[in-house]
Parts: C-alpha cells; sequence; structure tokens
C-alpha cells in the first residue's frame, strides 16, 4: 500500500543531511512534493560554547540519525520499501559530521539496492527554490547566505551554478552570530539580532560597508566597527542603545548583500534574483528585496528536504559502487 501510493506522485527519494549540526531527512517525490522533512538542531549543545564542537555534533548525529530517518518515514506515512532512490549531503561541511550521513545513507541504500545520490550542500541550497509550492525555474541569480558562507551564483539550469562571488572573510551568518554575540545575544544569534533591530533606529550608527573587487564581499571590517562600537559605551548607554547597534549592524550587511545581489544580476543578465540559506530568513534582507524568490522559511536552514530535491535532478551512482564514496570538507 505504502508503493503504490508512493508511486502515485513518482519515484520517492529519501534524503539525509548532517553536514554541521543539524540532523535532518525527508521524504520527497520526483515531482518536488515534500512527505516529510524533520530536522533535529544542537543548537542548544554547543550553545554554551559560543559555535560549534566538530566531535560533539559528529557524536550526536551518531545518536539521531536513526530515530531521524525514522521519524521522516513515519511522517510521509511511508516505509523503506517505497523508497526509490536514497541522497546523501557529501560536502562541504565538518566532515565528521559528513561521515556519519554518509555511512548511514550507504546502509539504507545498500540493504534495499538501491542507487545512492551524492549531493552538493550549497547546490541543495539552492535546490530549495524547486520544491513545492515554491516552484522557481531557472535561471536566475542567485544569493546563498548562510552561517558558513556567502555566495552569489548563475544558476542557468537545475542541480548546477556558476559562482560569481564569494566572502573574502566571514561569512554573512557568521557576522550575525559574531554580532550578536558582542551584543549579548548568545549563540545561535542572528535570529535574535533580527528581532532586536526591528526595535532600533538604523540609521543611529553609520557601519561601513566593504567595496572590494569584483562581486566579493567582506564582513570582517563590519564586526570590528561593531566591536569598537560596542567598547565606546558605557554599560548604561549600551544597555539604551543596543537595539540602535543592532539596527545599524543589520542594515549594513543587508545593504552590502543587496547591493552585490543586484550587482552580480547586471553582470550575468539574470535579472531574475534568488535568496537561499539561513540568512534569507532575515526580516530586513526580504523587505529590501520585495521582488526576490526566497526560499520558504523551514528551508532557509540547513534540511535535507533540500537535498532531496537537488538529487532529482544530478546523477546516482548505481548499487554497489559507491562504496569507496567518501565526504569533502570545502567547496571546489
Amino acid at each position: 500500500m505504502a508503493r503504490r501510493a508512493a508511486h502515485a506522485h513518482g519515484f520517492v527519494i529519501l534524503a539525509l543531511e548532517t553536514s554541521c549540526d543539524e540532523t535532518a531527512a525527508a521524504v520527497v517525490t520526483e515531482g518536488g512534493r515534500v512527505l516529510s522533512s524533520v530536522v533535529s538542531s544542537q543548537a542548544a549543545l554547543h550553545a554554551r560554547f559560543g559555535g560549534v564542537v566538530p566531535e560533539i555534533a559528529s557524536r550526536r548525529h551518531l545518536e539521531l540519525v536513526a530515530p531521524v530517518v525514522r521519524a521522516a518515514l513515519d511522517e510521509a506515512k511511508t516505509s523503506l520499501a517505497a523508497i526509490e532512490r536514497v541522497a546523501v549531503t557529501q560536502g562541504p561541511g565538518l566532515v565528521g559530521a559528513l561521515l556519519v550521513g554518509i555511512s548511514a545513507a550507504k546502509a539504507l541504500a545498500w540493504a534495499r539496492r538501491l542507487p545512492l545520490v551524492p549531493v552538493d550542500h550549497l547546490e541543495g541550497h539552492v535546490a530549495s527554490l524547486y520544491l513545492e509550492p515554491a516552484g522557481v525555474e531557472p535561471p536566475f541569480t542567485c544569493l546563498l547566505a548562510s552561517g558558513g558562507h556567502t555566495l552569489l551564483l548563475a544558476v542557468r539550469e537545475h542541480g548546477s551554478s556558476e559562482r560569481l562571488g564569494t566572502t573574502l572573510d566571514d561569512a554573512a551568518g557568521e557576522a550575525f552570530d559574531k554580532g550578536a554575540r558582542l551584543l549579548g545575544l548568545g549563540y545561535p544569534g542572528g535570529a535574535a539580532l533580527d528581532r532586536l533591530a526591528q526595535r532600533g533606529d538604523a540609521s543611529a550608527f553609520d557601519f561601513p560597508v566593504a567595496r572590494v573587487p569584483g562581486v566579493d564581499f567582506s564582513f570582517s571590517g563590519l564586526k570590528t566597527a561593531l566591536l569598537y562600537a560596542v567598547r565606546d559605551l558605557e554599560p548604561d548607554e549600551l544597555e539604551r542603545r543596543r537595539a540602535d547597534l543592532a539596527a545599524s549592524y543589520q542594515r549594513a550587511i543587508v545593504r552590502a548583500l543587496v547591493g552585490r545581489l543586484h550587482e552580480a544580476a547586471e553582470q550575468t543578465g539574470l535579472g531574475r534574483v534568488a535568496v537561499v540559506g539561513g540568512v534569507a530568513s532575515n526580516s530586513e534582507l526580504r523587505a529590501a528585496l520585495p521582488d526576490a524568490a526566497f526560499a520558504p522559511l523551514p528551508l532557509c536552514t540547513d534540511n535535507a528536504a533540500m537535498i532531496a530535491s537537488c538529487a532529482r535532478f544530478v546523477a546516482s551512482v548505481p548499487y554497489p559502487r559507491y562504496g569507496d564514496l567518501d565526504a569533502y570538507a570545502s567547496a571546489a
């Protein structure tokens, strides 16, 4: 019964994502319908350290990967018998964390003699736009902004993209988290900084927007400017102006992202723009790009549905040739 129901929507993919500190599994159909998407975050576990500890993340993935897969199958009201393809994030990310997902995906695929689809995590973020109900189609210019990456991409076809620009230092999401830490908002702090900024005056502080060659980004100078501004204020005044600092700092990051995205779109001639990654959930960025296509809010941060979406458009490795499939830490 499960197999017949699944086939009504085309072949069914089970995907795993373990590139950083989210253990995720999803079941997605060939047509891009998300039957389930389960994400177990380790944010609270790493908060005491002010960032992700790779060894702790890997160990937690080991504990969570089987329960998360079971939960995804249950939510989809299906079973492994209905799955016709297994997909997994191959990289970039934390190697130890990636290997947990890859090992689990290999085992699941091997046991059922299914093909395995290794997916690039960054292309997965782009593919979050292709799922129902968004249904965005190439070509477009894409901003991918997350805690680990800030990229401008020319997307002309499903499953692949051309890199136009990147960050020379901090990623945008990392800049948000570091700014939140300087303002005493804890980790992860991007969402907290966004909420605080909504109560502040974005013109109160004149933070710099770095101008570097091409369509690359740099956020280290902005982070330093916030550090100095915080240090220069007396404790009482700092508390009173915390929201203004957050708003001004956020405005500078958003100005940099929006400005470069428009430049890249003009450079490529791909006038339609899209935004994916964790920073795509930022309220000011969304307001600044009213005509852009954004990843659905539940699919902005790391998830397995986006990995399954990308797996629809890239080559699979047939059984049993994926035994030596390995992870990679950095983007090519």
